[in-house]
């Protein structure tokens, strides 16, 4: 499996643990403001732990967000920070083959898929986050897309710089859900595949889903044809967790430890899956697990 691409796993989750801070609806952004060290320290013990890419730290840093919750004016000097820190963390751990990957996450809120923009001001924002971004990075992904039309939006702008593009869509993961495979919005899987397949983005995963919805929805993922994959959660359930809300409504599942979160990682690598990776409560400690049972040298 030595052609496996690692991704990096949760930033949010860490930084409210090092932030010693309740978490706010936009604490990652505050932390990249008033503790930057952080994030770059961060991105470094992913790297030590073998992830071949991280991702910018800049996923609450949407324009409606800010405005909602900030001041709007803080959207370029997020991306910058966060730009400085993905760079710094690569150059300090003098490992040039580390891609770093733009962010491109949902507008206004994660797994909410009734609460939208509309879509020519959702193309705005999104070529607003491609422009701070693609000078800086290797790639762009469109994570924790809801619906299709998200993922669409988001697609196109990436694609219009010329950069890989991969799409991560989070699918519905209640018990009573789990054998569908549906998008949050409640389209289905296949429909998105074929859509993604038809913008001609090179990457298709699943993010910030259970392991178990992931492994219910993998036979229509497997469909794609080009690189695939998935990065999954720990969290029991996200339902609670609403527009403006923040992570203190979600319950952390700790029985899904760095060993047991690899053991679903390897599976999805034995059935085709090129990229693997963690989501939100899959710290680097779960990364390396994974490295370490492919016998990455770097995972120390």
């Amino acid at each position: 499996m030595s052609d496996v691409i690692l991704l990096d796993g949760g930033m949010g989750q860490e930084l409210v643990r090092r932030h010693n801070r309740p978490p706010t609806a936009l604490w990652s952004n505050a932390v990249t403001l008033e503790q930057p060290d952080l994030i770059g320290q961060l991105h470094q013990e992913y790297i030590a732990a073998g992830a071949d890419v991280i991702t910018l730290n800049t996923y609450t840093a949407t324009p409606y967000r800010l405005a909602r919750d900030a001041d709007i004016a803080l959207l370029g000097p997020l991306h910058r920070a966060a730009i400085n820190q993905a760079l710094r963390a690569r150059e300090q751990m003098a490992n040039p083959s580390i891609r770093i990957a733009g962010c491109l996450p949902p507008l206004v809120a994660s797994y909410q898929a009734d609460v939208k923009l509309p879509t020519s001001t959702a193309q705005l924002e999104y070529e607003q986050l491609v422009a701070l971004q693609a000078e800086a990075v290797d790639l762009f992904i469109c994570e924790t897309m809801e619906s299709i039309a998200e993922a669409q939006v988001a697609a196109k702008c990436a694609k219009a710089v010329g950069k890989p593009v991969w799409v991560s869509f989070t699918v519905q993961d209640q018990p009573h859900d789990c054998q569908i495979g549906t998008l949050r919005s409640g389209e289905d899987l296949d429909t998105a595949i074929a859509a993604m397949t038809d913008l001609k983005v090179d990457g298709v995963l699943i993010n910030c889903s259970t392991p178990e919805a992931i492994n219910a929805s993998w036979p229509k993922l497997k469909t794609f044809q080009g690189l695939f994959g998935a990065y999954g959660n720990a969290f029991q359930n996200v339902a609670a967790l609403k527009p403006g809300g923040t992570v203190e409504a979600l319950v952390t599942r700790h029985e899904l430890d760095p060993k047991h979160y690899a053991q679903f990682a390897l599976q999805w690598l034995k059935d085709g899956a090129s990229i693997v990776g963690g989501c939100c409560e899959i710290t680097p400690a779960h990364i390396r697990a994974i490295a370490q049972a492919l016998g990455r040298v770097n995972a120390h």
